[in-house]
């Protein structure tokens, strides 16, 4: 855990980087969903608890659910083994899912939305890849953006530039992606000014 005084303009120690601000984004992501399932009224929250920034994802995520008046249901899994059984106790009970991203959930993005379209669940996610792997719509920070910027960091360092000098940045580009072909197979009818303000539209 940071320290008090640690802050974003100067981190201190030998701590930089750059920021995903995953939790941060819950509630511009419900919003999102909202324009698509206009009907939503129950939500499905997928996260591993075991994972804490998940968790603090997942608490960031029900407050912004509370806030924008939704029920929801909160699916706590810990290994790809209880993702199959996470869904099935939603099934026919939530109208979409939203899942936090972590190296579990990205490792086993095929199988969340294969199931949770065999349970006609629509799927909000943090990233492009896992709409490639046939979730509805992300909505995140531009990653090759953060993974140049990143590069930027490791030259300025290597020519002698401390860490404890350098802000830690906050993401400056982000993209939403949406995938008409699961929106069909769901039968969603995606708006037009929304589709026209996707960054990518996979059809």
């Amino acid at each position: 855990m940071a320290p008090a005084s640690w802050h974003l303009a100067r981190p201190g120690g030998n701590v930089t980087g750059l920021a995903t601000l995953a939790a941060d984004l819950a509630g511009k992501r419900l919003e999102l969903l909202r324009e698509v399932v206009p009907g939503l009224g129950r939500l499905a929250i997928m996260g591993n608890v075991g994972n804490p920034l998940s968790v603090l994802e997942l608490g960031e995520v029900q407050a912004a659910a509370r806030q924008l008046g939704l029920q929801y249901d909160t699916l706590e899994i810990r290994r790809p083994q209880d993702i199959a059984s996470a869904l099935g106790a939603v099934k026919g009970r939530a109208d979409a899912l939203y899942v936090c991203q972590d190296l579990l959930t990205r490792g086993s993005r095929l199988r969340i939305n294969t199931l949770a379209l065999a349970a006609r669940l629509p799927v909000m996610h943090g990233s492009r890849e896992f709409i490639e792997a046939a979730g509805l719509m992300s909505y995140g920070p531009n990653f090759p953006d953060l993974y140049r910027r990143t590069a930027d960091y490791v030259d300025k360092i290597l020519r002698g530039a401390k860490p404890a000098d350098l802000p830690v940045e906050q993401p400056t580009k982000f993209e939403l992606v949406i995938n008409l072909k699961t929106a069909k197979a769901l039968g969603l009818t995606v708006p037009r000014l929304l589709l026209g303000r996707a960054d990518e539209v996979i059809e």
